[in-house]
């Protein structure tokens, strides 16, 4: 069985809304398709290393990578290293990680860079952490250029829960250390970024005329609170979402990009035949 077949939750339909949504925004002069990865594009899975994008997913977003006026991006909780590794995605894709806090637009682009104050603050927040994860089997933990994740998916409910708790109970009053939750994961970094500040930012230097962002997890709020009337946002999964989309997995965001693909290359076809 397939990595797409093991995922498909119910049948692959998307709601006629949402279809016209597609419709509308695939005729905007640029667009800027932007994906959460985990959970979104790739089903989420116990190892972090182990995610793949879903096949149908990945090719959908390389050919919409490949049009005219189309910009893809990746605006993930990873790392950029991580992202890159797991994601392999098309060269011209730009990429946000670490919840914002990392960018790559291209060659030249400049890495993140902590000053010593940074440094230490981080260093302090790794020891809390191994402190906490000695105590709690099956937590793990994550570096990142900018924090320290501290991941709980292998641990028991209770287990799961008091790891965080005890690690909020230290760091969340600690000056310069931000904190995030996640899908069983606990998210601290010494640099304040957000998903919504890199979406900001994406639309800003693509001049994007309209933006597509897809996400699973709370921390997409940030990116999907951003969008602009005539944006489309759409919410992978059943939790609380100000979205005005949703869709249930990684499985019908497959199906999601294979419509938009196909309706931004009529777009294309129609505007510019010669390069059709």
């Amino acid at each position: 069985m397939t990595p797409d077949a093991r995922h498909a939750k119910g049948p692959l339909t998307l709601s006629p809304e949402l279809r016209e949504a597609l419709r509308r925004i695939a005729r905007t002069d640029h667009l800027l398709v932007a994906m959460d990865f985990d959970g979104t594009i790739a089903p989420i899975v116990d190892r972090a290393g182990d995610a793949r994008p879903l096949q149908r997913s990945a090719a959908a977003f390389a050919g919409l990578a490949a049009l005219p006026r189309t910009t893809t991006a990746l605006i993930s909780g990873r790392a950029l290293a991580s992202l890159r590794a797991v994601a392999s995605p098309p060269v011209d894709t730009l990429l946000i990680g670490s919840h914002g806090a990392e960018a790559w637009l291209g060659p030249g682009s400049t890495e993140l860079t902590l000053d010593e104050s940074q440094r230490k603050l981080l260093a302090e927040v790794r020891g809390v952490l191994e402190d906490i994860v000695e105590q709690a089997p099956g937590t793990l933990l994550e570096d990142k250029p900018a924090g320290v994740v501290l991941h709980t998916r292998l641990a028991t409910d209770d287990v799961a829960e008091d790891a965080v708790a005890a690690a909020r109970s230290v760091l969340q009053e600690r000056k310069g250390v931000f904190l995030k939750n996640g899908k069983r994961v606990l998210e601290t970094s010494v640099v304040n970024a957000s998903k919504g500040e890199g979406l900001d930012f994406l639309r800003q230097i693509t001049g994007a005329t309209a933006v597509l962002f897809a996400g699973d997890d709370a921390t997409d709020e940030d990116a999907l609170g951003r969008l602009e009337p005539g944006d489309v946002g759409v919410k992978v999964g059943l939790d609380f979402t100000q979205a005005e989309f949703r869709v249930e997995a990684p499985v019908h965001v497959a199906e999601l990009l294979e419509a938009l693909l196909q309706e931004r290359s009529l777009v294309v076809a129609e505007e510019e035949p010669g390069d059709a």
